[in-house]
């Protein structure tokens, strides 16, 4: 069992590394993925610094693993705020459409006064080059 618990230990100094690194090379942005390795590498930490009884390192993580925490809760409630409004349905007139809004824009177009093209310009005197 002791095996299992010094993995877990060296598993989070995995997690834990390999997002620092990411992230100071630019493989990673600071997001998610971030977040969740630190999340799980603080948890391996506090159960192997428990164990070990490395009280300063399991306050440090029970610390690391609350910051990760607050984090992706606040990225979870970010992204529904953020989630997007469903576009309004637009009808085009002349393109059959299925759901009856067709003829509310026939009936709005053929309400609108006409309104005659722009008139032509009239070719001046040109120059010759």
């Amino acid at each position: 069992m002791n095996l299992l618990w010094e993995l877990a230990g060296w598993a989070g100094a995995v997690a834990i590394l390999s997002a620092y690194l990411a992230v100071s090379m630019g493989w990673l942005k600071a997001g998610k993925g971030f977040q969740t390795a630190n999340l799980f590498g603080s948890v391996a930490f506090i159960i192997n610094g428990t164990l070990h009884s490395a009280w300063p390192s399991v306050v440090t993580n029970v610390a690391w693993f609350l910051i990760s925490a607050v984090a992706l809760v606040r990225m979870r409630s970010e992204e529904a705020a953020a989630e997007p409004v469903e576009a309004a349905h637009v009808q085009y007139p002349g393109v059959p459409d299925s759901t009856g809004q067709m003829a509310v824009v026939e009936a709005f177009t053929d309400a609108l006064p006409a309104v005659s093209p722009a008139p032509a310009v009239a070719d001046g005197a040109r120059l010759a080059l």
